[in-house]
């Protein structure tokens, strides 16, 4: 989760400036250290993530480095833009026989990144690199969320597109009302799937029928959203799910879980992201896997009347 443009950085963990001088910086930590330690009451987590925060910056060695580290955004070439997704058709080879994949994962998220980026900067201000690692750390957290977004959102595509010539993903889909939008569709085998892919930073759980944790926005209700937006499309298209699938990565989640089936709603799992490419093979447990026909049909059906945004 350190690694998420979302998460909070060790200068915010520590309270101060990212130009905060070394001794400013040995101070914010001295004091942290004296409030959160279990000993005199306090938090033994937050006593850690002090720690953590100080290896990553305490020294002068560490600190460069960590101002230059970059997350993993694409560089502009000849045949993508700054927010195109790293190459979603996985490492060629001449037997691969490859998902196909339609749309633009997480083309909307970074589009609004690139906007709100340029917002906060202020008007006027020139921008030689919306991805330099001082800015985007400096930047809100709204904003640094959206290109956490995109980044999660181009991480489960890369996954997706290796599952194979059996399967077929439409991404960043226009649901037709005025819902969200859906992340991405997978149709294979086991089934149809609606994915939504998110990264608040740190670790949710499950609460009512609900994600929540310290670092999702306050009344953010990501469940209730994404279920709306499905139930929107398959309002267009008069198709099904078989499930929902909410991917967080790695280290958001101690376990899989689950919200049981509301009627004919389809089941919504939240699932970390190493989990994910078994359940869209394998589909889920006691779960009657769709034949080659229905898997065409439904195809067919989806292809003609799915839109995507921003297109």
């Amino acid at each position: 989760m350190q690694d998420s443009p979302a998460a909070s950085t060790p200068y915010e963990v520590l309270g101060v400036s990212p130009t905060a001088t070394d001794d400013e910086l040995r101070r914010a930590y001295r004091l942290l250290l004296r409030q959160t330690h279990p000993d005199v009451g306090g938090s033994a987590p937050k006593f850690h993530v002090v720690q953590l925060a100080w290896e990553r910056i305490g020294s002068p060695e560490n600190r460069a480095a960590y101002d230059r580290r970059r997350f993993d955004v694409p560089e502009p070439t000849a045949t993508t833009d700054a927010y195109a997704a790293p190459s979603t058709r996985g490492p060629a080879t001449k037997s691969s026989l490859k998902t196909r994949m339609h749309g633009h994962p997480g083309g909307q998220a970074r589009l609004r990144y690139l906007d709100l980026v340029r917002e906060w900067a202020g008007r006027g201000t020139v921008i030689d690199d919306p991805y330099a690692p001082a800015l985007i750390r400096s930047a809100p957290k709204l904003v640094r969320h959206c290109l956490a977004k995109a980044l999660a959102e181009e991480a489960t595509a890369l996954l997706v597109a290796n599952l194979g010539i059996g399967f077929t993903a439409w991404h960043d889909i226009d649901t037709g009302g005025q819902s969200d939008k859906l992340d991405h569709i997978i149709l294979g085998p086991a089934g149809l799937f609606g994915l939504l892919s998110e990264d608040w930073g740190g670790p949710v759980q499950l609460r009512r029928g609900e994600l929540a944790g310290d670092d999702l926005p306050e009344g953010e209700r990501p469940i209730h959203r994404f279920d709306d937006a499905a139930r929107s499309l398959t309002r267009g298209l008069k198709v099904r799910f078989t499930a929902l699938i909410v991917v967080l990565p790695d280290g958001a989640l101690d376990e899989p879980v689950s919200l049981p089936k509301r009627g004919r709603r389809p089941m919504i799992i939240v699932i970390p992201r190493s989990c994910l490419v078994g359940v869209l093979r394998d589909g889920l447990g006691g779960m009657e896997r769709g034949s080659f026909e229905k898997v065409f049909e439904l195809r067919s059906t989806l292809q003609n009347g799915i839109r995507f945004v921003n297109s």
